[in-house]
């Protein structure tokens, strides 16, 4: 990647709804450059989809949460299978650290939050878990 793919990155995590024509314009390149720019892009799996982003209006009754779980030795897969199936779970993470999984969570109220934390304390080869709520954001760059 060069840095017209980074600026065309930065162009669409910005706003993926930008026109071909209006990005060609912005990056001073040809409409038909950016396009196979675009496509290798995709086919390469650099961009692996484009996708909605909420924003704080959409996001502002969720109680969000980082779940930190410890699991038992080679329990993972059993593990993984169960939390997949708890919609409150949005992100799944294996870590290096002292923890063994890193969840993202959401829930409507934080009664609804404590119900998923119980379920995900009950899952059969969870050793142990630390919930950390998320109180607002300061920044926030991810694609």
């Amino acid at each position: 990647m060069d840095e017209t793919d980074q600026a065309i990155l930065r162009l669409l995590a910005g706003d993926a709804r930008l026109s071909v024509s209006v990005m060609s314009r912005r990056l001073g390149v040809a409409r038909s450059t950016l396009q196979a720019r675009l496509e290798r892009l995709e086919t390469t799996g650099v961009i692996a989809g484009y996708t909605l982003r909420l924003g704080a209006a959409a996001r502002a009754g969720r109680i969000r949460a980082s779940v930190l779980l410890t699991i038992e030795p080679r329990a993972q897969a059993g593990v993984l299978s169960r939390l997949r199936a708890i919609d409150a779970v949005e992100r799944i993470h294996t870590t290096s650290g002292r923890v063994d999984l890193l969840l993202e969570v959401a829930a409507e109220t934080t009664s609804a939050l404590d119900a998923v934390l119980d379920r995900i304390g009950g899952i059969d080869g969870v050793r142990g878990s630390e919930s950390l709520i998320h109180l607002s954001t300061k920044l926030d760059r991810s694609l």
